[in-house]
């Protein structure tokens, strides 16, 4: 099932293939020790405390060598997603290939020492992508950076036009009450999207409107061990709560089930505490939803607060935007409607197809001038 990372590769390598490049998607390899380790690492770089020991730090080089003793460096441009894979450059000192690193998550306050750990592999990558230009590391002798924003496949099952009669017959599968109104949040089960909080502004809510409900969707991805620790920690915090449904890929909640989700909620949640960019909230948007987001990361790229959504900064905020949402349907839905416009012109990936091409012709020195384009190097 995969993360957001993973999502936008199953659209974006056909894409570039049916512009003509011959592109390959390869998976790297990893045991147990190497996903806790990388856990660690994606936490501290987001500004987790928690630092690697000297073992941890063995783990990490030992699988990049094995990755790379596997990987045929036969190509003109390698792109490597995210720390996991980041020191694979390391291994291939005479590459003749051009290396882009591209990171998903949010590097502005990062833990010091695991980031330095980092750092001399990212040095060694002919370019890198951010999110957003408060990502760029503060740091000497980076290769040249570039801000661009990721994107959703609208024609995707997850993001394909699905009727509000389909919507709420899948739903209905559930054990959801159609008639009754449903807040929902799409997320892993990581302490970084808040789902106790969501909780908590699900519970003021229900003192307003007693018949709201709430569904938690997320995904178990197999290169997130804490992930099940933290879905156990929800499940207790929702104390048995009839009206609160936890819901997962292993409850065969798959694309489509997570379309009708959104498409069927009053409003959709991604309380976000840290957040690289958060594509579930530009997902919302384009089906015309409410969006009520945490006011952190990428987030604040996609909505404008008070235009085109809600950003909040509490529990308590997000339960009272969602009351004014539930109170206000039509009002709400005129701010969906500016949202979705928003995503059309900035976030589908017919223009994240055009910035990979871009920045590839840059760095094989073709002229680029006449694109129009919203990739832009970081000073």
């Amino acid at each position: 099932f995969g993360g957001g990372v993973a999502e936008i590769n199953y659209t974006l390598i056909p894409l570039m293939q049916d512009a003509g490049l011959d592109t390959e998607w390869r998976i790297i390899k990893g045991g147990e020790e190497f996903w806790n380790v990388t856990k660690t690492i994606h936490n501290a770089l987001q500004g987790n405390p928690q630092g690697l020991t000297e073992e941890q730090r063995e783990i990490f080089r030992r699988y990049q060598e094995l990755n790379a003793r596997e990987f045929e460096d036969d190509y003109d441009f390698v792109i490597v997603h995210d720390p996991q894979p980041a020191g694979m450059i390391d291994h291939f000192e005479n590459s003749r290939a051009q290396w882009i690193w591209r990171g998903h998550i949010d590097f502005s306050t990062p833990n010091e020492s695991v980031f330095d750990f980092i750092l001399p592999s990212i040095r060694r990558y002919d370019a890198a992508i951010f999110h957003l230009r408060e990502y760029v590391p503060k740091a000497d002798d980076l290769p040249p950076c570039y801000i661009w924003p990721p994107a959703i496949d609208p024609l995707a099952p997850k993001n394909m036009a699905l009727s509000p009669e389909d919507a709420a017959y899948i739903v209905d599968q559930f054990g959801i009450d159609v008639e009754r109104p449903l807040l929902t949040q799409v997320s892993r089960f990581d302490p970084w999207k808040d789902p106790l909080g969501v909780i908590d502004a699900y519970r003021l809510v229900k003192k307003e409107f007693p018949d709201v409900q709430l569904a938690l969707v997320g995904s178990m991805a197999h290169d997130d061990p804490e992930g099940w620790d933290y879905y156990n920690q929800t499940v207790a915090y929702a104390a048995g709560d009839p009206d609160i449904y936890i819901l997962s890929n292993l409850n065969n909640v798959g694309s489509v089930e997570v379309n009708a989700f959104q498409v069927h909620s009053a409003a959709v949640i991604q309380k976000s505490i840290k957040e690289g960019f958060g594509l579930t909230v530009t997902e919302s948007l384009w089906k015309t939803r409410p969006t009520v987001a945490g006011r952190v990361g990428g987030i604040v790229t996609q909505i404008q607060d008070g235009e085109t959504g809600w950003l909040v900064d509490s529990a308590t905020e997000c339960a009272e935007a969602c009351i004014e949402i539930i109170r206000n349907p039509q009002e709400a839905r005129q701010r969906a409607l500016r949202g979705k416009e928003y995503v059309r012109r900035h976030f589908l990936t017919p223009r994240l197809l055009r910035d990979w091409l871009v920045l590839m012709n840059q760095l094989l020195g073709n002229d680029t001038s006449g694109a129009e384009v919203s990739v832009v190097a970081a000073a």
